[in-house]
């Protein structure tokens, strides 16, 4: 299937810089298709690709996916090495670190093609 749902997430994500986050919302809106939730299960199903999960957090700058990880801390682990702060499994400077793929993506390259 060319440009699945997942596929499309993932090049998203694919996108984040970084030292940036986003969250499962923004990414959802950007698409627009389906919900944050569908956004954090393709996440969730990523694991063999190099994909920077660990960029997306939810709408409060939580790191609510890092169980999702090898371990519990790699998620907190990731975003420090790229020098974002992490308090508490929560982003510290999460609206200044917010990356919006509306600002940055053309939509035009994120269209949803169901198989014929």
């Amino acid at each position: 299937m060319k440009n699945s749902y997942f596929d499309l997430v993932y090049r998203v994500t694919a996108a984040i810089p970084p030292g940036r986050v986003t969250n499962y919302g923004a990414i959802a809106d950007f698409l627009a298709l389906g919900s944050a939730r569908m956004v954090g299960w393709a996440l969730n199903k990523c694991g063999h690709l190099n994909i920077p999960a660990h960029r997306v957090v939810n709408r409060k700058g939580e790191l609510s996916g890092r169980n999702m990880f090898p371990s519990p801390t790699m998620m907190q682990e990731k975003l420090e090495q790229e020098g974002v702060v992490v308090e508490n499994d929560k982003v510290t400077e999460f609206k200044t670190l917010f990356w919006h793929p509306g600002d940055y993506l053309n939509q035009d390259d994120y269209d949803y093609e169901k198989d014929t």
